[in-house]
């Protein structure tokens, strides 16, 4: 039997968390931009590399990337012309990360 940590949640949430926590989970249920974040979780990739690894235009992609990024899921470097995206932070691994397990926990 696995030993699961306790985690604790800081209720009740505040009125103005609940909007921006739906918004994000939101933004999570939708296929691509899981298979988008899992990439990312590997390290920062370009649109061009997204777009050959999930088989899909870079069109396709940037769309996906700024859907991301305006949830504060990812961000993006530039270098030169080219910009690079990754994980926001480690919170963002962290939730990833926790509902993979759960849905692990239930298949």
């Amino acid at each position: 039997m696995s030993e699961e940590k306790t985690l604790k949640l800081d209720v009740p949430i505040a009125e103005k968390f609940v909007q921006p926590m739906a918004d994000t989970f939101k933004v999570l249920g939708d296929p691509t931009r899981i298979r988008i974040l899992a990439l990312l979780a590997e390290g920062e990739a370009c649109v061009t590399n997204i777009a050959d690894s999930l088989e899909m235009t870079q069109s396709a992609i940037s769309h996906q990337l700024r859907l991301l990024r305006h949830a504060g899921l990812v961000k993006f470097t530039k270098t030169g012309k080219e910009v690079f995206y990754s994980l926001d932070d480690q919170h963002v691994l962290t939730l990833f990360a926790q509902a993979l397990d759960h849905i692990k926990h239930r298949v």
